[in-house]
């Protein structure tokens, strides 16, 4: 086998859940193979790079062997050459003074101790 269809590879090499899920996301522009949108029949060969989106997250990956049938999570990984970028690092949370539930309204020196915090001043 030289070639396969993006849609199966995908699916094989465990990028997709379901077959469909992979061709409604060629479909829909979240695939790329080489820098071009990719049709579900769209042929790839080993070396192509094959681009993934999906909602925040975005895959990269070089095809390195051709399979058409779903296999193991570990015999998939032998697939393909992941080049994704590492995430960005998360940006620090700010503390927010928090209630402890039930405790009601907080009173005129809560308020104010919050104003404070928040840098308010008073009025």
């Amino acid at each position: 086998m030289t070639r396969a269809r993006v849609d199966a590879w995908c699916w094989a090499v465990r990028l997709f859940p379901t077959r469909s899920a992979a061709g409604a996301a060629c479909r829909a522009g979240h695939v790329r193979v080489n820098g071009q949108r990719a049709k579900p029949a769209t042929l790839v060969v080993p070396g192509d790079e094959v681009v993934v989106r999906g909602g925040a997250w975005e895959r990269v990956v070089v095809v390195q062997r051709l399979i058409i049938k779903r296999v193991g999570a570990p015999v998939a990984v032998t697939c393909y050459l992941d080049r994704t970028p590492a995430p960005p690092p998360k940006a620090e949370v700010v503390v927010v003074a928090r209630r402890d539930r039930g405790a009601g309204r907080p009173t005129k020196r809560e308020r104010r101790l919050t104003d404070q915090l928040r840098g308010r001043t008073d009025r």
